[in-house]
């Protein structure tokens, strides 16, 4: 499911909740809604928010841990790409080859993860080809000098490094959030606004109040879920990293 379908979603089942509440307060007998009974309702409530704070914490410390772990990933394969085609190029003309295909490998996978085409852009699985292609053409390679050597030593572990890093990034793509911790989280979040619907006013105010504190929660709920999905959505990795390592290749 989409993170703005999501969104919406919890936006229905926190302002529902609100206006469920509402619609019990005219149902329940008045004794029900007596000074006693609005006391408990309250600290019940307070509990249940304090636990759905304390849990949407969570949600948001994990969603951005993960989202800065990709973008230092991206920034540091980035990195490498670069000192890898400077090490070739340092090797001398026989690794043209190499980086060439290095150089390929780098805009396949710009326009693969960043594609403007929706069933393009999930696409972040390694295209092993390219990485074990690039590693061949390297161990292919016959120094002539220890210098050489030496580089096209560094040339192979820079290679691997390359490529666990690349599928590193892959596996971590999947999503940090449990789908039933944030199906309880909402849960809670609808209970505490039923508990502000049973013992407001029903006037156009009250309403408003409650649909713009609903469209908070929902908003920052959708933000949790767009930094657990950097690659996709509204706050996706800018290519900016790999789009400067790329005008880089084959000076």
């Amino acid at each position: 499911m989409s993170t703005n379908a999501i969104g919406l979603t919890v936006l229905s089942c926190v302002f529902g909740g609100a206006l469920f509440g509402m619609l019990l307060r005219r149902i329940l007998p008045e004794s029900h809604l007596s000074h006693d009974s609005k006391d408990i309702v309250k600290v019940a409530a307070g509990l249940i928010g304090t636990m759905a704070a304390l849990v949407l914490g969570l949600l948001t410390a994990s969603a951005k841990g993960s989202y800065d772990t990709q973008k230092n990933e991206l920034t540091e394969i980035s990195a490498k790409v670069v000192l890898l085609d400077r090490l070739l190029a340092h090797y001398g003309p026989e690794t043209g080859q190499a980086r060439d295909l290095l150089k390929l490998s780098v805009t396949r996978t710009l326009d693969r993860i960043w594609s403007k085409e929706p069933s393009q852009a999930s696409n972040r699985e390694p295209v092993g080809s390219g990485s074990e292609g690039l590693f061949d053409l390297i161990q292919a390679l016959s120094p002539k000098d220890d210098t050489q050597h030496s580089i096209k030593d560094q040339a192979l572990n820079l290679a691997m490094n390359l490529g666990q890093t690349r599928w590193l990034m892959f596996e971590q793509g999947t999503s940090s959030i449990s789908t039933p911790l944030l199906v309880i989280v909402v849960f809670w979040l609808a209970i505490t606004f039923l508990s502000f619907g049973l013992f407001s006013p029903p006037n156009l105010t009250v309403g408003i109040a409650l649909f713009v504190c609903s469209l908070s929660v929902a908003s920052a709920i959708f933000l949790i879920l767009e930094m657990d999905r950097p690659y996709e959505g509204l706050i996706r990795l800018s290519p900016a990293p790999l789009q400067s390592a790329l005008a880089h290749l084959g000076e």
